[in-house]
């Protein structure tokens, strides 16, 4: 019993000579909390972005005349089939990341896609991104970017048709 209480003691001890011990575990418990956060989070980016991208692509397939010319007019190779391609890369693709399919192979297509824009359109932007990067931030294609990155590297979280697949796939192994 003795030796009990001396251990006892002995910890006492040491959270009185190390106060960081109580700050790390209660900033370990807030982070475990913030991780019921990541799917939401990731449903309302897929939703917004996806959303964002659908329309982009619907505008770019009505008008496809006036993206043609210019995309001639940057000098991208075979105009009329990027302007359909891209059309359609955006509109499908933004509808695969409002239901969560397919979406880090999606969201790798989508950057790609916005690396080019930057590339063809935006040049002066991206070769700024250390010299000036508000040029960078504030250009079009950045905030596509952003969203089609973070569902490429983070997935598309629990409310998805990626995760149905995924469990439906587990349970046959």
């Amino acid at each position: 019993m003795n030796t009990r209480l001396l251990s006892l003691d002995n910890s006492c001890q040491c959270e009185e000579r190390n106060p960081m011990k109580p700050l790390l575990r209660y900033y370990s418990l807030a982070a475990g909390k913030m991780s019921y956060l990541r799917s939401p989070f990731l449903l309302a980016v897929r939703l917004y972005w996806g959303w964002q991208f659908v329309q982009t692509g619907w505008g770019k397939m009505h008008h496809i005349g006036k993206i043609t010319a210019f995309f001639t007019s940057l000098n991208i190779p075979f105009p009329a089939f990027n302007a359909y391609f891209v059309s359609g890369l955006e509109f499908f693709g933004g509808l695969l990341l409002i239901v969560g399919f397919a979406s880090r192979f999606t969201g790798l297509l989508l950057a790609f896609n916005m690396l080019v824009a930057y590339w063809t359109a935006d040049h002066e932007a991206l070769i700024s991104i250390f010299s000036d990067p508000g040029k960078f931030y504030v250009a079009d294609p950045y905030t596509f970017l952003f969203a089609s990155l973070m569902v490429l590297i983070l997935g598309a979280g629990l409310f998805s048709v990626d995760a149905l697949v995924a469990k439906r796939l587990e349970m046959q192994v």
